[in-house]
Formats: structure tokens, C-alpha cells, sequence
């Protein structure tokens, strides 16, 4: 059996042939070329199908699984193909293979074109779209063999998904919680409270002042216990918490806080970037699905083709006012405006059509702004 790193090389060699024209391979040849070199690479025997079953079925009448990958002769893991280039963000591909392993008892699912990985934990108690555990790119090699060995046939027997499973599901939940607490234009109380207590030389309104200026985004590390490589290759832990603020002119700075780093200002060029734009630089989708999260709920939308967002029924003219609403919803219309004020770049999130991961639109737009600089230097201007 051939290493997983070497594999995912070779397969990431591959796709800078197929990619200049994706569509000509179609579903069994990425099959063939890309995915099921991946399986076997894991550990699991694609010849025996007491152990990969292909085209399953685990009734006569029901749509085939491309592959169900299983021990004991037990499904623990669909993975449904589709051809390279195949959008994976058309939502039924994911809804109809989770619906599938929901009623057949089976937990993990996986969705793959060849290129990209998603998987998701079919029996989260969570809305479809928050079921994702992680997305990975072949080409990104230490990440697809990060996320990928946990799918090996030793990883799943002894449930090490599961345990980091777990430990994403909490941290997710606090991650929504801290960077709400960042995201308003009013912090809240009791945090102005604890920073007041622990700095006296500063007052209250200095900590708010600062804490209004502040965005932060946290990472979370991957618990111990961490999976094992078929080559025998420990993966390593991802980077520690950390915090980024904006940066601030010359007059303001003070020596730096241990476990934060100055973000870039954004640039007066980025800020002109509006969502059209973004559609039209092929970042985002019209009809792509949003996410934001206020106050631990998960709320959804959808984005139109001129920029606007539809979302409990309503159509806003902005993703600001979109957020704005989410907002009236849970406070109610006698809130204050500086509880309902929102910066919607930052707080709603989606796919980035391009990368394929979900972020804010805010990091998508410094991504067009990123590569619109790129474009300008190489054209010499």
C-alpha cells in the first residue's frame, strides 16, 4: 500500500493535467484517477466488498452510494463522488447523501469532485449546512493528509473522528460566543467589567473604547489523541489560540498584548469592492447560501444576483441590513441602535467559490482585493 502523502501528491499531479479541462473526465474517470487511489491509500481494500462496497445500496429501491466503506461488514462511512468540476455547493448532493446515511444508521459522509473533500457528521443535531466538519483541497498536501487520515480503516475502527469531532462541536459553539462579543458596536457589560478589574491603570470607558476598535477571530487546536497516519506518521496539532485586532495609527499603539498580532488596515481600494463585484470576480455565487451567527443561533440567507440577501422571507437591500434584522428579531424593535447596528461583511459568511471554504464576506472581499493587486503586478501596472 502506498503512503498517503505520496498519493495525494501524485493526485494533485494529475489534477494540474485535468483541470485544463475538468469536464472531460466525468464521474468514473475521477473515480478511478483521483478518489479511489485515496481510499486505498487509507487502509481500505477496494477489492473486497465485505470492506468497500461500491454503488451500495442498502435497499433494492434506493439511489446508489458511490462508495460505502465498512467494518465488520457495517457501513461507517458513505462517500459520494461527482465528476471533477462538479459544483459541490449545489445543496441536494450534500442533503440527499446525508439523508441517506441518517436512515441507514451510518454517521460519516463524505463528498468529494476529486479535487475538494467535505465531510460532515450526518447525525449532528444541527441544521445541514453546520453538519460540515472540515473541507480540504488535494492540492493543499499537509491538509488533505491531515483531514484524510482520519478516514483511514484503523482511524475509523478506533472512532478518533469522533473524539475531534466533539472537541469541534464545542469549540464552535464558543468561537460563536467570543466573536459576537467582538462583532457589535457595543461591548458587552461584563466584559468592560472584568478588563476594568484587571487594568486598573486604565478606566472603563478606555477598556470600551478599545473593545469597540477590537475584531478578533480565534483558532481552536485539535485535541489530543491525535490520528495516525497508515505510514505510521503522527499528524501534528494545529496552531494555538490566537487573536487579531486592526491595526491603530502610530499615536495610538501600546506595547502589544501577548497572543495578538495587528491585522492589515483595509485599504480605501478594498473598500470601494462591493458584493456585486465579488459576484462578478466569480468569489461568490448568486443564490449561495448564507450563515451568521448571533447570540449562539445560527441564522441563513440567500444571496441575489444584485447583491441583495434574502432571508426569513425578506428581501434586504444590504448585508448590513440583513444582519440588522436578525438582530430586531431577537432583541425586538425598542433595542437600542448600538445593539442592532451591524457590520454585515463580518457577519455573515459563505462560500468562497474560488477556495471553496466558508468564510466571512469581509475575507472575501480582501481576497478580491488580493487579487486584483496580483493581476495589476503581473500585467505591470
Amino acid at each position: 500500500m502506498l503512503d498517503l502523502r505520496d498519493v495525494v501528491k501524485q493526485c494533485a499531479e494529475r489534477l494540474e493535467r485535468f483541470q485544463r479541462n475538468p469536464h472531460r473526465l466525468g464521474e468514473q474517470n475521477t473515480k478511478a484517477s483521483l478518489i479511489s487511489p485515496i481510499i486505498e491509500a487509507l487502509g481500505w481494500d477496494l477489492r473486497d466488498p465485505d470492506e468497500v462496497s461500491h454503488e451500495y445500496r442498502r435497499k433494492g429501491t434506493d439511489n446508489p452510494v458511490d462508495y460505502a466503506l465498512l467494518l465488520l461488514r457495517t457501513p461507517k462511512l458513505f462517500i459520494e463522488a461527482k465528476g471533477l468540476g462538479e459544483n459541490l455547493d449545489v445543496p441536494r448532493w450534500a442533503n440527499q447523501t446525508i439523508a441517506y446515511a441518517t436512515a441507514a444508521g451510518v454517521e460519516w459522509v463524505a463528498l468529494t469532485d476529486g479535487m475538494q473533500w467535505r465531510i460532515y457528521n450526518a447525525h449532528a443535531p444541527v441544521p445541514i449546512e453546520q453538519k460540515l466538519f472540515r473541507t480540504v483541497r488535494i492540492d493543499d498536501t499537509e491538509q488533505a493528509v491531515e483531514l484524510l487520515s482520519l478516514l483511514t480503516k484503523d482511524n475509523m475502527r478506533d472512532n478518533r473522528i469522533d473524539d475531534l469531532w466533539k472537541g469541534f462541536f464545542v469549540d464552535r459553539q464558543v468561537n460563536v460566543e467570543l466573536t459576537s462579543m467582538f462583532s457589535g458596536t457595543e461591548p458587552p457589560a461584563e466584559l468592560v467589567a472584568l478588563l476594568d478589574r484587571r487594568l486598573p491603570r486604565l478606566t472603563a470607558d478606555e477598556v470600551r473604547t478599545s473593545l469597540i476598535r477590537a475584531r478578533a477571530t480565534f483558532d481552536f487546536p485539535i485535541p489530543t489523541g491525535q490520528p495516525v497516519l497508515p505510514s505510521g506518521a503522527a499528524v501534528h496539532p494545529a496552531p494555538h489560540l490566537s487573536i487579531t485586532t486592526p491595526s491603530v495609527s502610530p499615536s495610538d499603539q501600546r506595547p502589544a498584548t501577548a497572543g495578538r498580532r495587528t491585522r492589515p488596515a483595509v485599504t480605501p481600494p478594498e473598500r470601494l469592492i462591493k458584493v456585486t463585484d465579488m459576484i462578478a470576480a466569480g468569489r461568490l455565487r448568486p443564490g449561495s447560501a448564507l450563515h451568521g451567527d448571533y447570540r449562539g443561533v445560527a441564522h441563513h440567507g440567500e444571496l441575489l444576483a444584485d447583491g441583495r440577501v434574502r432571508c426569513n422571507g425578506q428581501i434586504h437591500s444590504t448585508l448590513s441590513a440583513a444582519g440588522r434584522a436578525v438582530k430586531l428579531q431577537i432583541l425586538g424593535h425598542d433595542a437600542p441602535e448600538s445593539k442592532i447596528s451591524t457590520d454585515g461583511l463580518s457577519f455573515w459568511r459563505a462560500t468562497d467559490a474560488v477556495s471553496g471554504d466558508v468564510v466571512s464576506i469581509k475575507e472575501i472581499r480582501s481576497r478580491c482585493a488580493r487579487d486584483r493587486d496580483d493581476s495589476q503586478r503581473s500585467s505591470g501596472r
